[in-house]
């Protein structure tokens, strides 16, 4: 059984003006704190949105059942960690930091070995500062403090 996550999802805007909403990862300093986890990969899925950018119920349900599969791979064998998902635009990003493409790659291919041919498209960088995670927290994550006193 996969453990608890601490997640927030907000509405951001992209540079066009279209909406995505950003669900970031909270939970992942063990990874950042790993020099290791150096390696950055993004993994897109362009799609044929509605006339708000988003995926329609059939692409979203679809997404969903990756994004599981996805989860359930890595929390078994966390050579990569998810720390961000975007989607809007007419496209869905999910963001990695891994120690290494090559395991990374074997871990994908693995999760996704159930699914029909997805139109993903991987880009992998060196981030060791973890740049990405921290400007995506910085302008979007939501207090976990919602002030009920």
């Amino acid at each position: 059984m996969a453990q608890e996550q601490d997640w927030w999802t907000s509405p951001t805007e992209a540079e066009n003006g279209a909406l995505i909403m950003v669900t970031g990862r909270r939970d992942v300093d063990k990874f950042r704190n790993n020099p290791k986890f150096s390696i950055r990969v993004e993994v897109a899925w362009k799609y044929a949105g509605g006339s708000n950018g988003m995926p329609d119920t059939s692409t979203s349900q679809l997404m969903e059942q990756v994004h599981d599969a996805l989860v359930d791979t890595f929390d078994k064998d966390p050579v990569a960690v998810i720390t961000g998902i975007y989607t809007g635009d007419n496209r869905r990003d999910w963001i990695f930091y891994t120690l290494s493409t090559n395991i990374f790659q074997k871990k994908l291919n693995e999760a996704l070995a159930p699914f029909p041919m997805l139109p993903l498209e991987i880009y992998a960088e060196n981030d060791p500062d973890w740049a990405e995670y921290a400007e995506m927290r910085e302008l979007s994550e939501i207090s976990t403090s919602d002030g009920d006193d």
